[in-house]
């Protein structure tokens, strides 16, 4: 069933369509969350208040509105809210940036997704994976926004302004900021992890 058919059978009443949207989207919020966060013990409380959201709006929501957007709106506050009250810091010395071609932003990203494993494919891909989460958990909260939203939530310019309420120009601009940014974070963590 439909988001809209399952939020007007709950604002009816029916406690059963509540726990088929918490199935719906589950998986796709845990996952934004742990990007997000970048720190598991945060994720459930945070996918509760969530929840708790959800439930509470049961009476509020406009049915004229899509879902999907406005959850990931809430995932996105809720989380800054959880980073603001661990007073987590942002902030990273970069130093000099490396220009490399070897590596793209998609490249890298693109390792995340590959369906052709063997073992010592799995390991490079877990390696490749654990570096691209922890130079994302080092953006600025802003940009690693953006870029989890675009990037692996597949979401358009156009749904990430409305979910964020900023110009689709402002999503644009801050999409390209994050990418060079990501790339920059990169090529320096792979020079690190040469010379070390």
């Amino acid at each position: 069933m439909s988001d809209m058919g399952l939020m007007k059978r709950y604002a009816a009443g029916e406690e059963d369509a509540f726990q088929d949207l918490v199935k719906q989207y589950k998986g796709s919020l845990y996952t934004f969350l742990r990007r997000f966060l970048n720190q598991s013990d945060m994720v459930d409380d945070v996918f509760q208040e969530i929840l708790m959201q959800l439930y509470v709006s049961r009476d509020s929501f406009d049915l004229s509105r899509p879902l999907r957007p406005w959850l990931f709106t809430i995932a996105a506050n809720k989380a800054k809210d959880a980073l603001r009250r661990r007073q987590r810091v942002d902030s990273v010395n970069l130093g000099s940036m490396f220009d490399s071609e070897e590596h793209s932003i998609d490249d890298v990203l693109n390792t995340l997704d590959s369906d052709t494993r063997v073992p010592y494919d799995e390991l490079v891909e877990d390696e490749t994976a654990t570096s691209v989460k922890r130079v994302i958990s080092r953006m600025p909260a802003k940009l690693r926004e953006i870029l989890i939203l675009a990037y692996f939530h597949k979401l358009s310019y156009a749904e990430i302004a409305g979910m964020l309420r900023i110009p689709v120009g402002t999503v644009k601009s801050r999409l390209h900021t994050a990418v060079d940014r990501f790339a920059e974070d990169w090529n320096t963590s792979m020079l690190c992890e040469a010379a070390g």
